[in-house]
């Protein structure tokens, strides 16, 4: 008789012992097959031992017969009298958790010493028969884990696209270069790009082909950052700072205001951040001004806080980035002196 919950089972495990002792050592007398947890179990009794080493106790142990992957259970176990009462002194056993693997020698555990033959004949054969009642809980059913799902890798697939011709159908001059992309992802990263195109139709139009079309001509952004712009739009990963080339915070600086123009605020939240990281007492004026006009106000907030350290603030004031900050946001001068004074 099995009584069944979802991870664990109750086992009545009846055995004919008048039979049963006249088998060798090393012969046992096995329950049926038990499901639980998804797993094929079942109870193997060895009347006389499970080994010469052990004559004259009986051995009781629980096998997982499967040969899935691995997992860990509780095994117990004891013995009940002739008036249906169980054990409570040493004809009865409790495993801690332990690991059952499908395929390896730790595919069975239990007691190899249960109960002695004569104590077993004294208390618990009853009509012949001795009952069991096993206990299986499963602890863990999926102790190893799958493989991890692997890193997105669409930036990279997108890249390519970017990189290919393929699919090619809007086109942009900047400053002589001209740069080739694809009207459906730009309209989908950027609500700019998105009304634009719309309102170009059309006109905005072209094939790789066609050698009479005209690339929409962009001003006041360099190439170079129209390029990591659009990169980062395929992507949604900015380069690593050995590419920044030799002034990266000039170069996050463009690429923050770019990104405040074509509605990119990912962009703009990475730019703010990387933009932190190059503040000095020579580039924080120029820091707090951009964080000033693209309205980034963590980072305007930090740069305020750098300022408020009356060494920062003596050397910041000679940097013509300061200059530059009273004229163009003189506001700030002030709430920069009494921050400090404070």
């Amino acid at each position: 008789m099995t009584t069944m919950m979802a991870d664990s089972a109750f086992v009545r495990f009846k055995v004919n012992y008048d039979q049963a002792k006249r088998l060798a050592v090393g012969k046992a007398v096995r329950s049926d097959s038990i499901s639980v947890g998804g797993r094929m179990w079942r109870v193997s009794c060895y009347p006389r031992g499970y080994s010469r080493k052990v004559e004259g106790w009986l051995s009781l142990y629980l096998d997982l017969m499967d040969r899935a992957s691995s997992v860990k259970a509780i095994f117990e176990a004891f013995l009940v009298d002739g008036d249906g009462q169980p054990s409570t002194d040493v004809a009865q056993w409790r495993t801690d958790v332990r690991v059952f693997e499908g395929d390896g020698s730790s595919k069975r555990h239990g007691r190899s010493r249960f109960v002695t033959h004569d104590y077993l004949e004294k208390y618990f054969v009853a009509g012949g028969h001795i009952t069991f009642v096993c206990g299986i809980l499963i602890v863990d059913a999926h102790p190893s884990p799958m493989s991890p799902v692997p890193p997105p890798d669409i930036g990279t697939h997108l890249a390519m696209l970017l990189e290919s011709s393929d699919g090619w159908d809007v086109a942009f001059s900047v400053q002589g270069e001209t740069f080739c992309a694809h009207r459906a992802i730009l309209a989908a990263r950027s609500p700019v790009f998105r009304e634009e195109l719309e309102l170009l139709g059309s006109k905005a139009q072209v094939t790789v082909s066609s050698s009479s079309a005209s690339p929409i001509a962009l001003h006041e952004i360099a190439p170079a950052t129209f390029g990591t712009m659009l990169q980062f739009i395929y992507t949604d990963a900015l380069p690593g700072d050995d590419d920044l080339g030799d002034a990266p915070s000039v170069t996050l600086q463009c690429l923050l205001a770019a990104a405040d123009r074509y509605a990119l605020y990912r962009l703009k939240l990475f730019c703010a951040h990387r933009l932190w990281n190059y503040v000095t007492v020579d580039t924080a004026a120029d820091t707090l001004a951009c964080a000033l006009m693209y309205e980034c106000p963590e980072l305007k907030n930090k740069c305020i806080d750098f300022f408020a350290a009356e060494e920062n603030f003596k050397k910041a004031v000679l940097t013509e980035g300061f200059m530059h900050l009273g004229q163009k946001f003189p506001s700030i001068i002030t709430e920069l002196r009494e921050k400090v004074g404070a």
